[in-house]
């Protein structure tokens, strides 16, 4: 008398597993794709609350971020806002993104490099804000950096510093004059050193650009975007790992193609690459665009493939020629 059989056999078994496993196959690519482009949400709303910090900057004071001085300098409370602030654009926009406890650091109405504000941008290097870092490529914490032995601030401990993943525009141009004091720094002028309304963006060496000064319109021209970085080099291993080209200072050092960028006909964007540096770019981790953000406050994801006559156009403010997002 025959008996039923309760069990696999080791063929249906291995059948099964093999199935199993070509599921998983199909649907990991899927699961994936479905990460990224939630990431990639997910870092265009990193630009839309910046563009917003920016228009709210701009209300308050009746003119957008500025660039600040030179890499040489960090931030000061004490030195306000626009021409007279050494920070980086980054670092102005810190009030204006519930951040106003780390803008203070170091305030105590006395303008000059003294101690206090040394001990202040060493604890500030280490601290930054989440949106301030694509979720695509690292977090908002402390790597090798250089810097940190400039005019308002000392060696900074482990030679570590906040850096980030996003860069205000500055136009076709790239002018700048060494710094190494306040007084240097105060009596900086765009318009000495060469800064022409024609060739320039919204933020740049002691910026104060107001919106009657964007000729082109507010939506036809860039106020910040994701910056181009080395795919090998997003997290440091050692200080002599740092990726010099545009990622290597902290955060809140004033004019440094580590917080802008320039855009232009011979400045195209580029998706993160390994091994290749382009310092002074746009570009992005995501597959096929990169986030831009208007002065206007609004965000745009332009094919890194965009006609580079268009995206001239729009990184000056006043060159008077028609342009038409892609």
């Amino acid at each position: 008398m025959s008996k039923n059989r309760n069990a696999f056999t080791l063929v249906e078994l291995l059948v099964v597993i093999a199935i199993i496993g070509m599921l998983v196959g199909l649907l990991l690519p899927a699961v994936q794709q479905a990460r990224e482009a939630a990431r990639t949400m997910q870092c265009s709303n990193h630009l839309k609350q910046m563009g917003l910090a920016a228009m709210n900057h701009e209300s308050s004071n009746r003119f957008l971020p500025s660039g600040g001085w030179l890499y040489t300098v960090d931030g000061d409370p004490d030195m306000g806002f626009g021409a007279a602030q050494p920070g980086s654009w980054h670092y102005n926009l810190l009030p204006y993104l519930e951040a106003t406890s780390l803008w203070q650091l170091g305030l105590d109405g006395n303008k000059t490099a003294d101690s206090t504000i040394k001990e202040a941008n060493e604890t500030r290097s280490k601290m930054s804000l989440p949106l301030f870092n694509c979720p695509s490529r690292r977090a908002a914490i402390p790597y090798y950096a250089e810097g940190g032995c400039g005019v308002n601030s000392n060696a900074y401990t482990e030679k570590k510093a906040v850096k980030g993943d996003y860069a205000g525009c500055t136009g076709t141009q790239w002018l700048y004059k060494s710094i190494n004091s306040y007084s240097a720094g105060l009596e900086l002028s765009p318009t000495s050193l060469g800064y022409k309304s024609t060739e320039s963006g919204v933020a740049f060496v002691a910026s104060s650009i107001t919106m009657g000064e964007i000729r082109d319109g507010a939506s036809n021209t860039f106020l910040c975007g994701e910056k181009y970085l080395r795919a090998d080099r997003y997290t440091p291993s050692s200080s002599t790992d740092t990726y010099g080209g545009g990622d290597d200072r902290c955060l809140w050092n004033g004019f440094d193609n580590d917080t802008l960028r320039r855009a232009g006909a011979s400045h195209l964007p580029y998706q993160d690459r390994i091994g290749s540096d382009y310092d002074y770019l746009f570009g992005g981790p995501h597959s096929g665009s990169l986030g831009m953000g208007m002065a206007d406050g609004s965000i745009h994801r332009l094919s890194y493939s965009v006609d580079g006559e268009i995206w001239q156009n729009l990184a000056n403010r006043a060159d008077g020629n028609a342009v038409a997002l892609p």
